[in-house]
């Protein structure tokens, strides 16, 4: 019996081993990437068809950072250029003492969209602001050709080779990071013409309740991670629900009554890490939405 318990004590030390290297080594290194068709009411026939892709939480700094993930993530993006890409915030982490070397490391993995002609449009997350790279992110993004939007909104060009055709145009909205007071979602969407047709974008998912309602029929957020490590089979529990990161929407779309009527929100699992280097039953996202009319 003693020789048998050592053994199970064995076995179990061993899945745990592989499902630990698993974690490190494998998992985050896949890439999921996730296609939603979405309607946008209102958005001009030009975008009809059209795709717009958010990637998220690249961490750098953090140790082990997911970086050669990312970089495939955005080469793959130059290939199959979307007609617009969204960068969720927390670019760096805040484990190294030396910021500026983060920030120049986040902005380089991006840079080829815009050298590439794609619309690229960023927040920040809470971990920009928190190491101190507001300012130098700002800078280097706007170098790289990445416009930075802080609770503001801006009309979308025209996807490249579409003839414009007047009428409405489709306008990005961009809210600031929630954890560290930098959200305001209202007037963030107050800046958009009354009826015209919208996406918004937020680092933190908690900034969208306080969209009014009909303000945001498609937003798109990241800073979960996915949960970073899922219970398999019990996918609602994951490591950082279990101490008290973030709660996480099993497939991404927030449930139903989370937010005002007519808003709808998708969570992005994303690339990089928190507390831990590893993604288990939770592969980095690269997430594409093509829009459709009513």
């Amino acid at each position: 019996m003693v020789r048998l318990a050592g053994r199970v004590v064995m076995a179990m030390a061993a899945l745990v081993l592989l499902i630990g290297a698993w974690g490190v080594l494998v998992e985050p290194r896949l890439i999921a990437e996730a296609r939603h068709d979405v309607v946008v009411p209102g958005v001009p026939p030009e975008w009809d068809g059209e795709e717009v892709a958010f990637l998220s939480d690249l961490q750098v700094g953090m140790f082990l950072a997911n970086t050669g993930t990312a970089r495939r993530m955005v080469e793959r993006l130059v290939s199959d250029p979307p007609a617009a890409v969204l960068l969720g915030g927390d670019f760096v982490y805040g484990s190294s003492p030396d910021p500026a070397a983060q920030v120049d490391a986040a902005v380089d993995i991006v840079r080829p969209l815009p050298d590439a002609g794609i619309p690229t449009y960023a927040v920040l997350g809470n971990h920009d602001v928190q190491v101190g790279a507001t300012e130098l992110l700002s800078e280097a993004l706007a170098r790289a050709g990445i416009e930075l939007l802080d609770n503001q909104s801006v009309p979308l060009p025209l996807p490249s080779g579409v003839p414009g055709a007047g009428g409405a145009q489709l306008h990005l909205v961009g809210v600031g990071p929630h954890r560290v007071g930098g959200d305001r979602p209202a007037a963030a969407v107050a800046t958009v013409p009354d009826g015209a047709p919208r996406i918004v974008f937020m680092h933190h998912p908690a900034s969208f309740p306080a969209l009014p309602a009909g303000s945001a029929p498609l937003a798109v957020a990241g800073h979960t991670h996915g949960g970073q490590m899922r219970v398999p089979f019990t996918p609602e529990w994951s490591f950082l629900r279990l101490i008290g990161e973030v709660d996480v929407p099993v497939d991404g779309w927030a449930e139903e009554g989370y937010g005002h009527a007519g808003n709808r929100l998708y969570v992005s699992r994303g690339v990089g890490f928190s507390r831990l280097p590893m993604r288990i039953n939770c592969p980095p996202e690269l997430t594409v939405f093509r829009l459709r009319r009513e």
